[in-house]
């Protein structure tokens, strides 16, 4: 259910699984999990399909969550270049996405999120997933990886605007 509160939405782009979470801060200060998950798509469906089905299920995730920003996770740099193209062609998704429905975006570099969530930028994945845990106050670890990377995302936009909302 759609918060009152401003919501902002956390992305780890990808083509096979997007990973995405939600969180809102209350005037104190204090973040939220509102929800978290993935997006995949099937393996067998042609590149063009894929983008197709993680553009409708992004705008329907934006329609029902209604954020004040969205962030994500920016690409940086990838060793494998068969791995940076799907991304960056979900990446340019999310942004058409996003600006389909005129939601601002900002986006922040692997070593950001990881020193805004655990303090250290050079942090494994389960010290990310402990913290974004201990943050949000959630009960269990967040996973998949590619959602906790979402929900860290977001929380370093978070930890990153002024408390003054629209």
């Amino acid at each position: 259910m759609p918060s009152e509160k401003p919501v902002i939405f956390g992305i780890d782009p990808g083509t096979a699984t997007t990973g995405f979470g939600v969180i809102s801060q209350d005037a104190r200060g204090s973040f939220s999990c509102l929800a978290y998950g993935c997006i995949e798509t099937p393996a067998g469906m042609k590149a063009g399909d894929r983008l197709l089905l993680l553009e409708r299920d992004l705008l329907s995730l934006f329609e029902e969550w209604k954020p004040w920003v969205i962030s994500i996770e920016k690409l940086f740099f990838l060793k494998n270049l068969k791995t940076a193209m799907p991304v960056s062609e979900a990446r340019g998704v999310v942004l058409l996405s996003a600006a389909r429905k005129n939601i601002p975006v900002v986006e922040f570099t692997p070593l950001q999120i990881k020193s805004a969530v655990s303090g250290y930028g050079k942090a494994e994945k389960d010290q990310i997933q402990r913290m974004v845990q201990q943050i949000l106050g959630l009960k269990e670890l967040p996973t998949p990886d590619d959602a906790a990377d979402a929900l860290g995302a977001a929380l370093a936009c978070g930890f990153s605007l002024p408390r003054q909302y629209p």
